[in-house]
């Protein structure tokens, strides 16, 4: 494989000044790097929808759309795009939420070129040798529980007709891969697929967002622009949390649902569309309507056919399969193409069963990839997923055991996961866990034949 080539990258410097634009461009010029510039988040989000990007270098205090409101889109809707934030305002907090939020870096103004671009070089390599890395899975549909079988099953029958969706589910548990699902097996599948989270976007935002504006409309807006609805031209809106859109905001999307047709912001005359709508929501939007919270006659607009989720909690069968599909995918991402998987321990597979999973798939997704981050040996233990335990939260609701029986067992976890780390850091070595963790040898493995813990789990396979 030809080893990629700096120059081969694309970013999208993103800033609010010309000058900083104009200056950071031509920085990133002097690596080779192609480099184009957008004035403001949307022009941004309009440029990764026109054009392939894989980096994005954004400001972070902007008019209209902050760079953390265009972080969050872009890992909404691109999730392989790389974000840098630049700004003047930087504190630690903010840097933090940041990379939370999944930038890959944060700098702060005034920045140092050297520095910049030592950061894009690095981060760039890394992001051409996945792009030339083949995806694993990345629209595979994992359902083994019987519950999700049942609604592909309904994705099988829905998808072919041109009628609105409406999928409901708690957050994470899969709402846009469903809607994906749709657009895939539809009749326009060869069209558009065009998403907005409804919830990251003001009022204003939206109706930009949505609708598009022509050239004047605000401050900012130096040319027209076409919102979702006319970029999808025949294919597939996905508005994803509609139920935090306004009561007014509402009324806008019925007329555009009646009508087929959209104003842009600024706009003295209507424009026809044409698109086919999906919309998700995680609360009840029919007891929102019964509140007077949500529109009826939107409801019933949106919710033509109704797919329902089920959170991850209550479809167990797909929990092992979805963990090894994300183990195959991390695996491929974090340590190459050519590595190979841990394996999941006994005590891991049991408490992937176990956990709730108020985060659902999207937790569990998590969890893998920290996992695989974290685990120095060839098996993954439950303490590298890093979830809090729930055995005391279910012991205290059942009331099945007093005080000792249940301290007995948390203490009994605490000293598993305990031992367990340092034996994987000694690579199994009894004497030297031992030491590390200010035990005699004999102590330390009364404590392993105790709690059944096999130390030759944790000695490297010297094939």
């Amino acid at each position: 494989m030809t080893p990629p080539k700096i120059s081969e990258l694309h970013v999208l410097v993103v800033d609010d000044e010309a000058d900083i634009r104009l200056g950071l461009t031509r920085l990133l010029g002097t690596l080779g790097i192609q480099a184009g510039q957008a004035a403001d988040g949307l022009e941004a989000l309009t440029q990764l929808r026109n054009q392939e990007w894989d980096l994005v270098l954004t400001d972070l205090m902007m008019p209209g759309m902050t760079g953390s409101e265009l972080l969050a889109e872009i890992k909404k809707t691109w999730p392989d795009v790389a974000v840098v934030l630049l700004t003047g305002f930087g504190t630690v907090q903010t840097a933090v939420q940041c990379v939370q939020a999944g930038a890959s870096h944060f700098l702060t103004k005034p920045f140092d070129n050297e520095e910049i671009l030592g950061i894009i070089q690095r981060l760039g390599m890394q992001l051409l040798a996945k792009r030339q890395s083949p995806k694993i899975g990345i629209d595979v549909m994992v359902a083994e529980d019987p519950a999700t079988k049942r609604v592909l099953s309904l994705v099988e029958k829905v998808a072919p007709q041109p009628v609105p969706v409406l999928i409901e589910g708690e957050s994470g548990s899969g709402k846009e891969v469903i809607a994906r699902a749709i657009h895939r097996r539809s009749m326009v599948s060869d069209c558009d697929f065009q998403a907005v989270n409804c919830a990251a976007l003001s009022d204003t935002l939206l109706e930009s967002e949505l609708f598009g504006h022509v050239r004047g409309a605000f401050t900012g807006a130096d040319r027209d622009r076409r919102g979702l609805f006319a970029l999808a031209e025949g294919g597939t809106v996905f508005l994803d949390e509609v139920s935090s859109m306004s009561p007014a905001f509402q009324g806008k999307l019925l007329r555009v649902l009646q009508e087929k047709v959209i104003r842009p912001v600024g706009g003295s005359a209507d424009v026809p569309v044409s698109f086919r709508l999906i919309a998700a929501t995680n609360r009840d939007l029919e007891a929102m309507v019964q509140a007077g919270k949500f529109r009826e006659d939107l409801y019933y607009r949106l919710q033509v056919v109704q797919v329902h989720i089920p959170p991850l909690r209550e479809r167990p069968g797909d929990i092992v399969p979805l963990a090894m599909h994300f183990l195959l995918r991390a695996t491929q991402e974090c340590l190459g193409e050519e590595a190979t998987p841990p394996e999941l321990s006994q005590e891991t597979l049991q408490r992937l069963r176990t956990y709730e999973w108020p985060g659902n798939v999207r937790e569990l997704e998590n969890a893998i990839q920290r996992a695989i981050i974290v685990c120095c040996g060839e098996c993954l233990m439950p303490f590298h997923l890093g979830l809090e335990s729930q055995e005391w939260g279910v012991t205290a609701e059942a009331g099945d055991q007093n005080y000792s029986e249940a301290k007995a067992l948390a203490m009994g976890d605490f000293q598993r996961e305990f031992v367990q780390r340092a034996l994987e850091k000694s690579l199994g070595n009894v004497t030297q866990a031992a030491t590390s963790c200010g035990l005699t040898r004999a102590a330390f493995q009364k404590i392993l034949k105790q709690l059944g813990v096999d130390r030759t789990r944790f000695v490297p396979d010297e094939n």
